[in-house]
């Protein structure tokens, strides 16, 4: 054991108790939260913008918003949260993910609406999660992995 603690090879100098490896995780999970309240912002904005100043259709203004949003998500997340290069493979399945991921939110959301008395909102909450953990590790596991 050396007297010099910060000559450890366990890490602990770092934080206690807390790897190097769980230390990425946890920075990749903030940097995702991130991109998706950037997200949210960006779809938005393009929502506003296309119905309040273009008068573009409800619909035509959600899509545009989301695929801004989604693009948005494909280009800061492969670059920043987890230090992917962009490829047309990793943006395919990028898509495929997010579509995965939101029938599956759905799935949940349905299956609670018809069989739970829980509240409308709180299921909405769930659902969201559900879509949230599924999709950040697909992308982490799957379309980013190294």
């Amino acid at each position: 054991m050396h007297d010099n603690p910060s000559t450890e090879s366990d890490n602990s100098a770092i934080s206690p108790g807390v790897s190097i490896r769980s230390r990425r995780g946890l920075i990749q999970v903030v940097k995702y939260g991130t991109i998706g309240a950037a997200n949210t912002l960006i779809t938005a904005v393009v929502i506003y913008l296309m119905q309040n100043v273009l008068g573009c259709s409800m619909e035509w203004s959600n899509v545009a918003g989301y695929a801004a949003g989604l693009l948005n998500s494909f280009v800061w997340n492969s670059r920043w949260t987890f230090g992917s290069s962009m490829t047309w493979r990793s943006f395919r399945d990028f898509m495929l993910v997010f579509a995965l991921c939101y029938g599956l939110q759905m799935l949940a959301l349905q299956l609670m609406k018809h069989h739970t008395s829980i509240d409308r909102y709180v299921i909405q909450l769930i659902a969201m999660l559900v879509y949230n953990v599924l999709n950040f590790l697909l992308n982490k596991y799957w379309v980013f992995k190294k």
